[in-house]
């Protein structure tokens, strides 16, 4: 029993992967933040030694913060996919 429990957990985790994976696939993140983000800044806030933004959370409330002080209405599968694309250019954060 607990192994089918196990079993199942574990596919459907799976497949919440990559239903999210194929999300941000659709989005064109390098666009949103060549649109938006650069409007406000260059690279130099993600390379300073003194950056405040020490955690992948930090990193997604500190985008998630950027767009609405923007107006923006980003949906969430949005602000993902410009986090990813800042952890993944940056930050390097471990997921």
């Amino acid at each position: 029993m607990i192994q089918r429990f196990l079993l199942n957990l574990t596919a459907a985790s799976l497949i919440t992967i990559g239903v999210h994976a194929q999300a941000e696939d659709a989005v064109d993140a390098q666009a949103l933040f060549d649109q938006n983000c650069t409007s406000c800044h260059g690279s130099e806030v993600y390379t300073r030694d003194d950056r405040r933004i020490d955690s992948l959370d930090a990193l997604h409330g500190q985008v998630r913060m950027c767009e609405q002080n923007l107006g923006l209405t980003w949906f969430d599968d949005q602000v993902d996919a410009v986090t990813a694309l800042l952890n993944r250019e940056y930050y390097k954060f471990e997921p």
